[in-house]
C-alpha cells in the first residue's frame, strides 16, 4: 500500500496539519528495480517535493503498484526545493517540481508530465470579483490594505503568501515582479491546501494557490473563488487552451537518466494511461 502523508495526498477541506521536522526527514531511497523487464519490476521508489504535484503522483503511484505488485511508491511533499535536493544528493529516486526548471538545475533530467496554472483565492462570500495586476501588487506590498479601496467591505485585508523554496511562491512573485522581502503578510503557509484552509476560514483574507488545488476544492464544496488575471478566468480551461497568463509545468526530475523501474514509473506518468488522474486532479495533461 502506498505510503503518502495525509496533508498532501488528501484533496479534501480538511483542516491542516502542521509539518514537523519529522515528516519532512528524509527517507532513503531502495536501490530501485531488481528486474528490467517491464512484467518483472520490483522494488521501491522515494519520490519527494512540490506539495502541489503530490497528490497526483500518489495516485498515479497507486495505479502503478495495482499493475506491479511487488513495487512500492513512496511519496513526500516538502516543496520544489526539496525535490530538487533531494534528487541531487540521492536522497529521493525522484523529485517533483512544479515550476519551470531553472538554468543552473541542467544537471538534472528533468520529464514534464501535466501543466497548472497559480491564481488568487478569496473567500466565497468576499463580494470582491476582480482584482487588476497593480492592486494585487499593492495588496501584497501593503500599500493596500482594506478591502474598501478595492471595491469590498469596510474591513482589513489578511494577506497569506508562501513560505520560502514552495514552487508556487516563485511563480506569483515572477509574474507580479516582486521580491518576497516586499511583501506583508499576515500569514505564511506551506502547501497549497493550507493555503486553501486559511483563506475558507476567514472572509477577509487573500491567497494564491495551485488553479488544480483551488477549482478541486471549489467544485467540491470548499468556500473560496478563483480570481481572473488579466481578465482571462482562473480555470483548468484557461490553462489547457494557453490564455491564463500564469500557468507552470509539472515535472518529475532525476540526478542521471533514469533506469530501470524509475524510467518505468516517469514512462507511465507521462503516458495516456493517466490522463484521466491528471484531469481529476484539476490539471492539464501534456497532450489530449
Amino acid at each position: 500500500m502506498i505510503r503518502c502523508h495525509a496533508l498532501f495526498m488528501l484533496k479534501k477541506y480538511a483542516a491542516p496539519v502542521a509539518l514537523s521536522m519529522a515528516s519532512l526527514m528524509c527517507v532513503p531511497p531502495s536501490a530501485g528495480a531488481q528486474g528490467t523487464a517491464a512484467d518483472q519490476l520490483t522494488g521501491k521508489l522515494v519520490i519527494t517535493g512540490a506539495s502541489t504535484l503530490a497528490p497526483l503522483i500518489a495516485e498515479i503511484g497507486k495505479r502503478f503498484e495495482s499493475l506491479y505488485p511487488k513495487v512500492r511508491i513512496d511519496v513526500q511533499s516538502g516543496g520544489s526545493s526539496r525535490g530538487v535536493a533531494d534528487a541531487r544528493q540521492g536522497l529521493a529516486d525522484i523529485g517533483m517540481v512544479s515550476r519551470a526548471m531553472k538554468e543552473d538545475e541542467r544537471d538534472l533530467s528533468a520529464f514534464p508530465v501535466a501543466r497548472d496554472g497559480v491564481c488568487p483565492i478569496l473567500h466565497q462570500e468576499n463580494p470582491v470579483q476582480a482584482l487588476a495586476d497593480e492592486q494585487i501588487v499593492a495588496i501584497y506590498t501593503g500599500t493596500i490594505t482594506n478591502w474598501k479601496a478595492v471595491g469590498g467591505t469596510d474591513a482589513p485585508i489578511t494577506v497569506v503568501n508562501k513560505a520560502e523554496g514552495r514552487s508556487t511562491l516563485e511563480v506569483f512573485l515572477h509574474y507580479f515582479k516582486l521580491k518576497n522581502v516586499d511583501v506583508k503578510a499576515q500569514v505564511v503557509i506551506g502547501d497549497n491546501e493550507q493555503g486553501v484552509k486559511t483563506v475558507a476560514g476567514n472572509r477577509n483574507a487573500i491567497g494564491y494557490v495551485s488553479i488544480g488545488t483551488a477549482e478541486y476544492d471549489a467544485t467540491h464544496g470548499v468556500p473560496i473563488k478563483l480570481l481572473p488575471i488579466g481578465g482571462v478566468a482562473a480555470s483548468t480551461e484557461s490553462v489547457r487552451n494557453g490564455a491564463f497568463p500564469l500557468s507552470r509545468p509539472l515535472h518529475l526530475v532525476t540526478r542521471t537518466p533514469p533506469v530501470e523501474l524509475a524510467k518505468a514509473f516517469i514512462e507511465y506518468a507521462q503516458s495516456r494511461a493517466v490522463h484521466d488522474l491528471i484531469k481529476q486532479q484539476y490539471f492539464v495533461p501534456l497532450a489530449d
